[in-house]
């Protein structure tokens, strides 16, 4: 190996060292503001989870109402509720910054916040 062979191998590791630095930074900032999905009951904050871990959870109240919340590949989306209409089981998975589900009969509210923006507004035909 000759010496200007060795100079080439360690810039190239200087380069890839400060590239891979770089992109952990940006990682770290960017998750400060990571999209969440906001549970409330009755108005009151009930919890915060994050739309990039895949996770299901079952939403207790004291008087035994339940909601399970599904979060997967950046979607939430309530998949069984003890209420009668099931209208929150029925609607679409969400993700977007806005979207939200809500349960009447049990007082929950799963909101997104943080989440992408979405290119349609309310205007569009």
């Amino acid at each position: 190996m000759k010496r200007n062979d060795l100079i080439l191998i360690i810039i190239i590791l200087v380069v890839l060292g400060a590239a891979t630095l770089g992109l952990r930074f940006y990682q770290l900032s960017t998750t400060k503001d990571q999209a969440m999905a906001v549970v409330t009951i009755d108005g009151q904050l009930y919890g915060k989870y994050p739309l990039s871990e895949d996770m299901e959870l079952k939403i207790t109240q004291d008087n035994g109402e339940y909601n399970i919340l599904h979060i997967e590949d950046g979607y939430a989306s309530v998949t069984e509720a003890s209420c009668r209409d099931k209208i929150c089981v029925n609607h679409s998975h969400i993700h977007y910054s806005g979207d939200t589900i809500v349960c009447l009969p049990n007082k929950v509210v799963v909101s997104i916040e943080n989440g992408e923006e979405d290119d349609i507004d309310g205007a569009t035909n």
